[in-house]
């Protein structure tokens, strides 16, 4: 039986080279899957990996996400799948352990030091009853 996926992985399908109609995140997305399943346990939670039409990172491609319950999520950009596969996954097995996502960039392996777009904090959102009346 398979275990639920706990955290996921999101790759911008629309992400294109700068002169080119390549898309790597489909490549990526396949490349990614297959390197998880070989990491196997050394991954102590699962992780989705899917695409995305757009992540609003066109001048960086390829983007990725990385997102986990009440974690902060990252945004890396300038990934390439021929290369920053390793980086990812060893990104993987250390965002499995952080509690609350949080790491500073010296503490991201490779090339994911310097390509984070955004780390954005995990949101829990509350909303009080007010008694107030609307005027």
């Amino acid at each position: 039986m398979d275990k639920q996926a706990t955290h996921r992985i999101t790759v911008c399908t629309s992400c294109k080279h700068k002169g080119s109609v390549c898309r790597p995140g489909y490549e990526l997305i396949e490349k990614l899957r297959k390197a998880i399943e070989v990491a196997g346990d050394t991954i102590p939670e699962n992780f989705e990996v899917s695409g995305v039409a757009c992540m609003a990172g066109c001048d960086r491609p390829c983007t990725v996400a990385y997102h986990g319950s009440h974690k902060a999520t990252y945004l890396f950009g300038d990934i390439d799948p021929d290369v920053d596969v390793d980086d990812l996954v060893t990104f993987a097995q250390q965002y499995a352990y952080l509690h609350d996502g949080w790491c500073s960039s010296v503490d991201r392996p490779g090339k994911l030091r310097g390509s984070t777009l955004a780390r954005i904090p995990s949101a829990i959102i509350g909303i009080e009853a007010s008694t107030a009346r609307a005027s």
